[in-house]
Formats: structure tokens, C-alpha cells, sequence
């Protein structure tokens, strides 16, 4: 299975556009969070099924704020990190998962990529496909493969 993973597009799509028109056989996407009301139009971009959460300038909206799913045999937490200090540190956000018994957990909200694989838990934020924050900002992504044994592979794209 490959997933598509974003995050904090904040109504600018390009990138997104980009992405999916050069990606191909996406069997999933997953948004982390701050499309600003752009869920219905990436859900029209798409033909697979996806998850869209809420992010923290997501105002008013029906989304999310969080979501549990398996993918593959693996338990999925996915948020989009503010209400666990991301921008401080993953550890409230690592103890959290956890206790939800999750094999992957992931965020976004910082704007910046991140991935550790520690102590059967799989962490990451893809960064920010549209308003990246880290040095060189250029826009990231992640795609996550999960093959039939269960073998996780996520690899950091850039736009």
C-alpha cells in the first residue's frame, strides 16, 4: 500500500497539484491538519480513499481533530500535533501513542519534516507541502509503503 502523507497546506494547493499529478498509484492520502476549509477540493484531486483532520487554523470546521485506523495490520494515530507541544519536543505526543497502542503515530503543525523509529513506534511529520519552515524551504512530503509482511518504508519528498 502507498500513502500519500501531508500536512499545513493553509488553502494553497500547488504543490499539492504538483505532487499528485507525478506521484502515481497513491492508495491512499493522509492530511495532517490546516487545509483552512481546502478538504473538499484535495478530496476532488484525489481517487483513492484519504483522511483529513483538523488543524489548529482549521476554525469552525466538521473535521477531526484526531483519528485511529489500521493500515496493514498497522494501528495508525494520526493528529495534527498542536494539543501535544509538538513545537517543543515529540514527548508528550510519543507517551500518547503509545497508550493508544499505535505502530505509527503522525503530526504536523510545525511545518518542519521529522522521523524517528524507536521502540516500535514510528513517528513522523511530512513537514509543510505549501509554507515550509526548515532550512532551505523547500516544500515536503512524505510516501509511506506497507507491503503485505507488515515492512514499513517512509521516504521524505520535496516539491
Amino acid at each position: 500500500m502507498k500513502i500519500l502523507i501531508v500536512s499545513d497546506t493553509h488553502k494553497s494547493h500547488r504543490n499539492l497539484e504538483k505532487v499528485l499529478e507525478r506521484t502515481e498509484d497513491i492508495d491512499m492520502l493522509i492530511h495532517l491538519g490546516d487545509t483552512e476549509g481546502g478538504e473538499d477540493y484535495i478530496r476532488a484531486l484525489i481517487d483513492c480513499p484519504s483522511h483529513i483532520i483538523s488543524g489548529n487554523n482549521d476554525f469552525f470546521s466538521d473535521l477531526p481533530r484526531e483519528e485511529e485506523f489500521e493500515i496493514m495490520g498497522k494501528r495508525i494515530f494520526i493528529t495534527h500535533g498542536h494539543a501535544y507541544y509538538v513545537a517543543m519536543n515529540e514527548e508528550y505526543l510519543r507517551d500518547e501513542a503509545l497508550s493508544r497502542g499505535a505502530d505509527i503515530v503522525m503530526y504536523g503543525h510545525t511545518h518542519k519534516p521529522a522521523y524517528s523509529d524507536e521502540k516500535g513506534l514510528i513517528i513522523l511529520n511530512p513537514g509543510s507541502i505549501a509554507y515550509p519552515r526548515q532550512i532551505g524551504r523547500k516544500g515536503t512530503y512524505m510516501i509511506m509503503e506497507i507491503d503485505e509482511k507488515g515492512a514499513v518504508n517512509v521516504e521524505l519528498m520535496y516539491v
